[in-house]
Order: structure tokens, then C-alpha cells, then sequence
């Protein structure tokens, strides 16, 4: 999966900037990345949203285990990746039909974050037990919301792109034809709010999170780790 989103949606990570301008390597327009993902996936969809925002996604080599969806409703795009163990229960909590998905179920979720403010991100996040990692944009109110399980178990990484885009993507390899050493494994157990303004841990909220610079033999420019003492959050 794919997402691609500019300026005006994101700004660009420092640490990810700085990396690229002290390791400078070959990049890639937003543009060529998703024609790059379209071209090497038989399968793939591409969907344009707006003016500043772009996702592509395909079932091609999915793990039958962790298997990628799409959905959109009222305006909130979603793209997920994995499974929840607690999916039964959730449909129970947010009121849904025993038939849906884990994508619907995070765009419901992400609903009751935005309707019920100041619910906390990081309780939303906590309440999703498994392996997963998904991309959620709101084109109505220009928000992006990204998070990753707390293990890591599906593989996401973010970047810039030639342009200052910043990308999201389940496939480094991919990331790393087009953000050259402006790249970074997208921290397990965070989440990338627009709306809080960056990176949290959503088992440790009051935690910073920094990023170490990267050696030169490393396909990364740098690697965000949450600092301090784990306090877990509380998700009930």
C-alpha cells in the first residue's frame, strides 16, 4: 500500500529532511513513485484525492494472513493492512455488522475521534489488538492519521520524495528508489496525527520520540525511537 501526501497536507519530518541533505542520494517526484507502484503491481488501483493526496494499493504478494483493504466512506479513505485479533468486539463497540472488515472499522473509529473531541488518539489506537498498520485520510477536513502496531508486525516506512511529498508505504524498497536517504521505518506502536501535530506513541503519549541518524551502510536516514521509561497508555 501507498500514500502520498503533499505540503500542504504534511509537513515533511526534519529528521528525514535533514538525512537526505546529509547523505544526498537519487530521488523521485510523487508523481513517478506512484507511476512506479502502478507499473510493478498488475493489480494495482490508484486513486487521486483532492489535490494533494494520492493512494495505490494492490493484492499482489499480500500475506493471506495480513491481507490489504480499501474503503472510503463520508469522505475518510482508508487503507489497512493486516489483522485484528479483537475485531468481533470492536464491531460490538462502535456498532457495526457483523460483516465488517478491519477498514471499516478504523474509519469508525477514526470517526469517533474526530466527533468526540478531545478523545484521545492514542485510546483509539489501544484498542486495536493484532498486527497492522493503515493510512487514513479525511478529505473533508484535510487530515491524515497513519499508525502502526505496537510490534511492527506489517512492515511501513515513510519518506519525501523528490517534490517534499511525504510517503508511506508498506514496501522500502520501493520508498528507497524515491526518497534516497530521506527514509525511516515508521516507529512500531506510533502514530502520525495532523491534527496533534506530528509522531506519538500511543503506549507511552507523554514519551518524545527522537531520531537517531543513520550510519551510511544503512537503507535508512535515521531511526525514530521513543524515548524514556515505558508507561503503557490506558485503553479501557
Amino acid at each position: 500500500m501507498l500514500g502520498v501526501f503533499s505540503s500542504e497536507i504534511v509537513s515533511p519530518p526534519e529528521e528525514l529532511v535533514a538525512a537526505g541533505s546529509r547523505t544526498p542520494s537519487p530521488k523521485i517526484t510523487a508523481n513517478a513513485l506512484i507511476n512506479r507502484f502502478v507499473q510493478g503491481n498488475a493489480s494495482a488501483v490508484s486513486i487521486q484525492v483532492g489535490d494533494h493526496a494520492q493512494l495505490a494499493f494492490s493484492h499482489e504478494n499480500e500475506s493471506p494472513i495480513q491481507p490489504r483493504s480499501f474503503a472510503v466512506k463520508d469522505e475518510i479513505f482508508c487503507l489497512f493492512e493486516g489483522a485484528l485479533d479483537n475485531l468481533g468486539s470492536l464491531r460490538q463497540q462502535y456498532g457495526l455488522a457483523k460483516s465488517a472488515n478491519e477498514v471499516i472499522l478504523v474509519i469508525e473509529a477514526y470517526k469517533a475521534l474526530r466527533d468526540r473531541a478531545p478523545y484521545p488518539p492514542n485510546h483509539v489506537v489501544g484498542h486495536l489488538h493484532g498486527n497492522f498498520a493503515f493510512i487514513v485520510f479525511d478529505k473533508s477536513t484535510s487530515t491524515l492519521f497513519v499508525a502502526s502496531d505496537q510490534y511492527g508486525k506489517v512492515p511501513l516506512s515513510w519518506g519525501i520524495t523528490a517534490d517534499g511529498y511525504v510517503a508511506f508505504a508498506d514496501d522500502a524498497e520501493l520508498l528507497k528508489g524515491a526518497c534516497g536517504k530521506s527514509l525511516a521505518s515508521f516507529p512500531q506502536g506510533c502514530f502520525y496525527s495532523t491534527t496533534v501535530g506530528g509522531l506519538r506513541s500511543y503506549e507511552n503519549p507523554k514519551n518524545v520520540i527522537t531520531a537517531v541518524p543513520a550510519t551510511d551502510e544503512e537503507i535508512w536516514g535515521a531511526t525514530f525511537k521513543v524515548e524514556g521509561p515505558a508507561v503503557l497508555a490506558a485503553t479501557k
